[in-house]
């Protein structure tokens, strides 16, 4: 018995490597293989965009919109409120008024290389240094999608500026933070003539944020820095969406996105210098640059 169990053990083997080895050595791949070579999905082709689009209030009030809300920057700033201090998020500048003006139509947002002492934040008086300035504005009127009024159209015709370390900006937000929401219509970087990005935030308590990878990336086929484009977001209790130059571009839904309606927002706009927003940021790169407003608009539903 034990002579033919060894025989046939060493049959076994033997078949094993015959067979095995005969595998390996074929043309095909093992599954391994097969996903170390999988090809990613290629990503979306480029919003379509129109240089110095702009919109119809006719149009768009013959559709069942009423506006609410409209500035288009040919007087004072009475519509708004001027932030004085330094910011948040490892910004480099100083806001003051002094970097804003109302000129041929438009608000004219100028970032500056310059050395100033000023308050740390409008919250916090101990005096810093800054080695730029810019400009923010927020409006005296809020805004909300809630049962009353269940989608808010806000939008804003803007350049956006060229150089390094420039942080564009057009969003909403509440306090105490984000408690009330924060909605980023545009964001962008100054490097990235082509490109921009949209987010939200919400959380229960102040200074606790709930959202994650809400971000949403806008590669466009036009300049968004020598012409004017549109940008608007559509905010409702199920979704917010958010469009260029007319076409829906990011959807955002679910993840706390009902948490928002209710919620009480004021319109931003500025101009930072540098930040958080940034990946490896390099402050001797910084290239100083404008940002042109034509108007900003809110539309709710005709009752």
């Amino acid at each position: 018995m034990t002579t033919i169990k060894q025989n046939l053990v060493g049959l076994l083997l033997l078949s094993i490597l015959i067979f095995g080895c005969k595998k390996n050595s074929s043309n095909e791949p093992v599954a391994n293989e097969e996903i170390a070579t999988a090809k990613p999905a290629p990503p979306p082709p480029p919003v379509h965009g129109i240089c110095d689009y702009d919109i119809s209030e006719t149009v768009i009030t013959a559709a069942g919109w009423t506006k609410t809300f409209g500035d288009d920057f040919s007087t004072i700033l009475n519509s708004w409120n001027t932030w004085y201090g330094g910011a948040f998020n490892n910004e480099l500048q100083l806001y003051q008024a002094p970097n804003l003006s109302v000129t041929n139509g438009n608000l004219v947002i100028s970032a500056r290389h310059e050395t100033v002492t000023g308050p740390t934040t409008p919250f916090d008086a101990t005096p810093k240094t800054f080695n730029y300035t810019s400009g923010r504005i927020e409006s005296t009127t809020n805004f909300s999608a809630s049962a009353s009024t269940p989608v808010v159209r806000m939008m804003a015709r803007i350049k956006l500026p060229a150089g390094y370390g420039m942080w564009p900006a057009f969003w909403s937000y509440g306090d105490p933070w984000p408690t009330q929401g924060e909605i980023d219509i545009l964001e962008a970087r100054g490097q990235e003539d082509n490109k921009y990005q949209t987010n939200y935030f919400y959380g229960r308590t102040a200074n606790r944020n709930l959202v994650r990878g809400a971000e949403g990336f806008v590669n466009t086929d036009v300049s968004l820095q020598s012409c004017y484009h549109v940008y608007e977001m559509r905010w409702s209790q199920n979704d917010l969406k958010f469009y260029f130059d007319g076409v829906l571009v990011k959807t955002n839904s679910g993840s706390y996105v009902p948490s928002l309606f209710g919620k009480t927002e004021r319109i931003t706009l500025n101009l930072a210098v540098g930040g958080l927003f940034f990946s490896n940021f390099n402050p001797a790169l910084v290239q100083t640059g404008t940002m042109y407003v034509d108007w900003v608009k809110v539309f709710i539903p005709v009752n």
